[in-house]
């Protein structure tokens, strides 16, 4: 168990995702100050209800370790940071904010050594690009329908997630399930009801055009 510096946000991170900060709340610039001249690691967890800015919030108890790639303190004091999510963590204590929150943490397997992983991957890619391409169509920004995953089953394993246009709810889900195969089973089954929404609307706006 370690204590860690936790930046509570409305996003979920996911590992291998990258994480674009815009830190302007002073206990944050705080936080990224400290983390520099630390191990440039920080939590990350979802609010679950409440907001970022002021606390007052609840927050998820499983969440990511973030590492600092860059950082950049502007003029005013606002800083510009790029992370990027490297492993799970569930909190086990939330600590008094000093001035930020901070919290014990422990790190949770991942368990993505089963040969099938790769095979789930493959069999999940199609439906994927589906669900992108449809987003596109439907005018919303996301990811390009035209992309390769890692040949890494871990890698492969959080990429999916990170690419499908999953809410905060949902993206919490699959972060808190433990096996790969687990997760990518989630990951199907939520991008079988994204491509039923999005059939729907698409067939909608179809008919009023």
């Amino acid at each position: 168990m370690r204590e860690l510096p936790m930046f509570p946000l409305g996003t979920v991170l996911f590992p291998h995702m990258v994480l674009p900060l815009h830190i302007f709340e002073p206990r944050y610039r705080a936080l990224i100050h400290d983390v520099l001249e630390s191990d440039r690691e920080f939590g990350v967890t979802l609010i679950s209800r409440g907001h970022e800015v002021g606390g007052g919030d609840l927050r998820t108890d499983v969440g990511t370790v973030a590492k600092v790639l860059q950082a950049e303190e502007m003029d005013d004091g606002r800083w510009l940071a790029i992370g990027v999510g490297t492993r799970r963590i569930r909190v086990e204590r939330w600590l008094p904010d000093a001035p930020y929150p901070i919290a014990e943490v422990v790190d949770l397997p991942d368990d993505h050594a089963d040969g099938q992983v790769m095979d789930r991957v493959e069999q999940l890619v199609p439906r994927l690009r589906r669900v992108l391409a449809m987003q596109s169509e439907l005018g919303e920004d996301g990811v390009p329908s035209t992309f390769d995953l890692a040949d890494d089953p871990e890698v492969a394993c959080w990429q999916a997630a990170v690419m499908a246009p999953l809410n905060p709810f949902d993206a919490q889900r699959v972060l808190a399930t433990d096996r790969c195969l687990d997760r990518l089973e989630l990951v199907d089954e939520l991008l079988i009801g994204l491509t039923e929404a999005f059939e729907f609307r698409i067939h909608e706006e179809t008919d009023d055009g």
